[in-house]
């Protein structure tokens, strides 16, 4: 395991993370669950695809949900400071030898595709189309009153591979779980360019797959909430885990499933990062307070099930470790 000083001045300008493309099988029961449930906006629609952001967001999507008969995940979005920084990606990945190519995207115009070290597909882009702000429209609140995109969680089949990709882009480690060997080796890694504790963070397993898409809520009482409404509107069984308070980022949190079993977990409460100095938190594999402050292990379903990536094969991870499951 190695703990790479962060970069303060990498090839391009990744601002934050910005949205996240998936595939689902019925988009009438998507919506159902999406807006009428959850609380997200509609932005646009067509019959085979909805655009959804968050109460406070400016930009025109944060979740684009696509009717393709399978459940896959088609894009991670981040988006980028300049039209110059996407020149400077996409020959920074020419360099390194990995895929890119330029796209004309729906709301979001000239779009870079590419792929990571490990194959999740990349659109970064420079300049979204707006619109106007939910946040003080107070009467299109509903359900967990979701503010905004947080960060995205992804398998990998090798966390030191993941982790020094995205630290040559500027990146910065804010916490990593650590095995118990001699020497340790990375088992999770949370990383983050906007200021808080992640934009992305990858975890040990079969990969690469999209373990959840991360929304925040302006309080844990807008979870809370969103429990109380799902346990009574027939979504119950999409309850996957929590409420509850995570160790990792001091972050109160729900995780539920989509109908197709996409993940997405409602989160509040974590911290500042912006420190040029601000040094990563250690955890070990088996503190029991890693995943939840409070000592509740995850159900095996968050260690083993996510999202496959198109076009992109899922591997065995390199590293065999044990975290504690609950039984």
């Amino acid at each position: 395991m190695t703990v790479k000083p962060p970069v303060y001045h990498p090839p391009f300008n990744v601002l934050r993370v910005s949205h996240v493309e998936l595939g689902v099988t019925d988009l009438a029961a998507s919506r159902a669950f999406y807006v009428d449930c959850l609380g997200l906006l509609v932005t646009d629609e067509s019959k085979d695809a909805l655009y959804l952001r968050g109460i406070e967001e400016r930009n025109h999507h944060s979740i684009v949900l696509r009717e393709t008969g399978k459940p896959l995940c088609y894009a991670l979005g981040y988006k980028v400071a300049s039209e110059q920084d996407l020149d400077l990606a996409a020959k920074w990945f020419d360099a390194k030898g990995l895929p890119a190519q330029f796209r004309d995207v729906p709301f979001q115009g000239r779009t870079l595709f590419a792929r990571d070290v490990r194959g999740m597909p990349l659109e970064l882009y420079a300049k979204m189309e707006q619109r106007p702000s939910a946040l003080q429209q107070y009467g299109l609140h509903r359900g967990a009153r979701i503010q905004r995109i947080d960060h995205l969680n992804c398998f990998t089949d090798d966390v030191q591979s993941s982790y020094e990709f995205y630290n040559d882009l500027g990146f910065r480690l804010t916490e990593y779980t650590e095995t118990e060997d001699k020497p340790p080796q990375f088992w999770a890694v949370w990383m983050h360019r906007k200021g808080n504790v992640h934009d992305i963070a990858f975890t040990n397993g079969a990969g690469p797959r999209l373990h959840h898409v991360g929304v925040w809520t302006a309080s844990a009482i807008d979870i809370l909430n969103v429990c109380d409404a799902m346990a009574t509107t027939g979504y119950l069984p999409n309850m996957e885990r929590g409420p509850g308070r995570h160790g990792i980022s001091n972050a109160f949190f729900l995780y539920v499933r989509d109908p197709d079993g996409h993940r997405v977990e409602m989160f509040t409460s974590d911290y500042l990062t912006v420190d040029h100095d601000h040094e990563p938190i250690r955890w070990t594999l088996r503190d029991p307070q890693r995943q939840t402050l409070w000592g509740h292990p995850a159900p095996k379903t968050w260690f083993e099930e996510g999202s496959v990536f198109e076009g992109c094969d899922v591997r065995q991870p390199v590293l065999e470790a044990q975290p504690i499951v609950a039984r």
